[in-house]
């Protein structure tokens, strides 16, 4: 019987059925595949794609300015000065050289030859890729002292290239429009592109960036003479810093250039981001393990020569070394390889050796040359780790009883289903709507968790693991969520796929809500990025007519709802928290997944996050005083 059923399903299964997608059709049927999503994220791709490669000719010698706009009918212009793409006649595909570029997969300078000896455009898709996406599409190249265009529509050629004449300069021009079909939103947000040109500009010296969004008449320009240093104390200029410089590594060798620098701050956290041509490895890699393990092997060197360790103590530990530590490390070389399509990770294995050997050599020769910086430096990671050792014990049974299957939370009122995947634990701000969350929930996969109290702030607090997990707070909610912090994170024990926050819709529980993205950000990253971190939405106002009721989520929608009945004067309330609506009104307006609004927590740019986090909950009063006034007109969230 089973196998007559497979002949009968697979009968009409032939050479027909084959479909074959020609020139940039894929990319089109297919677009996750080359852009990721087709959400604002795959929407801020195709600008990084067209202005990495412009970024490229800067990096190649071949131009020093980049200038990208956004423009009011929701096109993006982007132009560099490098040395064009030729328009003659391609010698294999007999058409010009420029069509076959924005035409064709996999079609570049960056495959040979020496036009690109490191590029962060690195298959030869990404041009072509933003054409076939896009609804309309001009390029225009300049080159030799002349001018050649042509126009695309969804990846097609509109005409042949044309030439246009003389012109004095170099480059290329390129607007496009994206497609609407394709992406759910062509809203660009200007602040995430401005870090994303931002970092470009530390990670290439001496290149400026020019950015304008004429949509909202704001521009931002960014030029940094002195490369990765500068990234550094970008980071650093909320904390206070260890030693006035920076550390400054750079070698340039067959194998490819490392570009390193680091500052120690009074902070407990570290601060480490690592780049491959340009390219953000979030994951880290090859290089950033070289890295770490030259910054330990150095540290625990001197320190012995020093006197700072002595004979009977054990050496350094990597965590000790990294405490408080901000670096960025940024190679370059030929043929980069990484461990997946997104780029995340750098897989090369020579650049662990070639970076360790590099940090080694010149952090050892900086350390040599500055002892006063080096004592405060030694003084506070060898402090580190004698704190480490001295609560060893307690932090021992601190994570044995956190990490390493202890009870659950006496609050906790648990789900029933025991695969993770089907399950979601609530983060509920109170006792009293905690209460309410645990009657009205579905008892099947939703977990409550009641917080009292505003928990600490990691942020200023800047504790090391152990105070961490002494806070019970946030020891409930490590405990509760199975996945340990730290040396003893593992994503695998996760107890529940989806984790949600839900705050009152006021200026506390926003409050709330930001010091438990901080844990999350600094203590449970992985757990971000993979998607399993949510905030729930619940309504602010309640409007009542007659029988009929209707819930708003912010004082625009209330207005349209008061409409809706016509003058009929509805009843209208104000929810002051949680706790104010009952079980059966939590769950049809916050809880039921049929009809609940969720926002799912997530970060592109991490060095982003890191300063928004530092800003709005570290120490320093009067930056973070500044941040508010210069965001206030645009803030989304506000209760007066």
């Amino acid at each position: 019987m089973a196998i007559s059923e497979q002949v009968e399903q697979t009968a009409g299964y032939g050479a027909e059925s084959i479909q074959v997608l020609k020139g940039l059709e894929a990319v089109r049927v297919r677009p996750g595949m080359y852009i990721g999503n087709t959400d604002i994220r795959g929407l801020h791709h195709l600008v990084d794609e067209v202005v990495v490669n412009s970024v490229d000719e800067a990096r190649a010698g071949r131009g020093s300015r980049i200038e990208v706009v956004l423009q009011a009918d929701g096109a993006v212009f982007v132009r560099d000065y490098g040395g064009g793409i030729p328009p003659e006649e391609h010698p294999q595909e007999q058409r010009s050289t420029l069509e076959v570029v924005m035409t064709q997969l996999h079609a570049g300078g960056k495959f040979g030859g020496d036009s690109y000896k490191f590029s962060g455009g690195l298959h030869g898709v990404g041009v072509s890729v933003v054409n076939a996406l896009s609804d309309w599409m001009r390029v225009e190249t300049r080159r030799h002292g002349r001018a050649w265009v042509q126009e695309y529509e969804r990846g097609v050629p509109l005409y042949p290239v044309r030439e246009l004449g003389p012109v004095e300069d170099s480059g290329v021009l390129t607007t496009f429009r994206a497609d609407p079909e394709i992406f759910s939103t062509l809203d660009y947000d200007f602040n995430t592109l401005a870090e994303r040109f931002r970092e470009m500009a530390y990670l290439t010296r001496g290149l400026w960036i020019a950015f304008r969004d004429e949509r909202y008449d704001r521009e931002m320009n960014y030029y940094f003479e002195g490369g990765v240093v500068s990234f550094v104390r970008h980071l650093n200029r909320s904390r206070t810093v260890l030693h006035a410089q920076p550390v400054v590594i750079h070698r340039t060798t067959e194998q490819g250039v490392v570009d390193a620098a680091l500052q120690y701050s009074d902070s407990f956290t570290e601060t480490i981001f690592s780049f491959a041509n340009g390219i953000n490895t979030r994951h880290g890699g090859t290089h950033l393990t070289g890295f770490r393990a030259a910054l330990t092997r150095s540290l625990n060197t001197y320190a012995r020569k020093a006197g700072f360790l002595k004979e009977q103590e054990g050496n350094l530990s990597g965590e000790d070394v990294r405490e408080g530590v901000t670096a960025i490390v940024s190679v370059q070389l030929a043929n980069p390889q990484f461990t997946s399509q997104d780029k995340l990770e750098l897989a090369n294995a020579e650049m662990g050796p070639l970076v360790q050997t590099v940090v080694n050599e010149g952090l050892s020769q900086w350390l040599d040359e500055n002892p006063a910086d080096v004592k405060r430096i030694l003084e506070k990671v060898v402090l580190a780790s004698r704190a480490r050792e001295a609560a060893q014990k307690a932090r021992a049974a601190i994570r044995k009883g956190v990490l390493e299957g202890a009870s659950l939370p006496g609050k906790l009122a648990d789900c029933s289903d025991r695969n993770p995947e089907h399950c979601e634990l609530y983060l509920v701000e109170g006792d009293c709507a905690g209460g309410s969350a645990k009657q009205g929930r579905d008892r099947r996969f939703q977990a409550i968790l009641p917080l009292r109290g505003k928990i600490l702030n990691v942020e200023k607090a800047q504790s090391r693991p152990e105070k961490l997990l002494a806070n019970e707070q946030i020891r409930y909610i490590i405990t509760a969520l199975g996945t340990g912090i730290a040396d003893r994170f593992d994503a695998k024990k996760l107890r529940y796929h989806r984790a949600i926050i839900m705050t009152d819709a006021d200026v506390d529980g926003a409050h709330i809500r930001t010091l438990l993205l901080t844990v999350f950000f600094r203590y449970l990253a992985p757990l971000i990025e993979e998607g399993h971190l949510y905030i729930a939405q619940p309504p602010l106002f309640r409007v009542e007519h007659s029988r009929t009721v209707r819930y708003a989520y912010s004082e625009a929608e209330r207005d349209a709802i008061i409409q809706e009945f016509h003058g009929r004067n509805p009843r209208v309330s104000r929810y002051k928290g949680l706790g104010e609506m009952s079980a059966q009104q939590l769950w049809e307006t916050t809880m039921d997944p049929a009809r609940r609004t969720m926002l799912r927590v997530s970060f592109d740019d991490g060095v982003a996050a890191d300063q928004v986090f530092s800003m709005l909950m570290g120490e320093d009063v009067a930056q973070r005083k500044r941040f508010i006034e210069a965001h206030a007109k645009t803030v989304k969230d506000l209760d007066i």
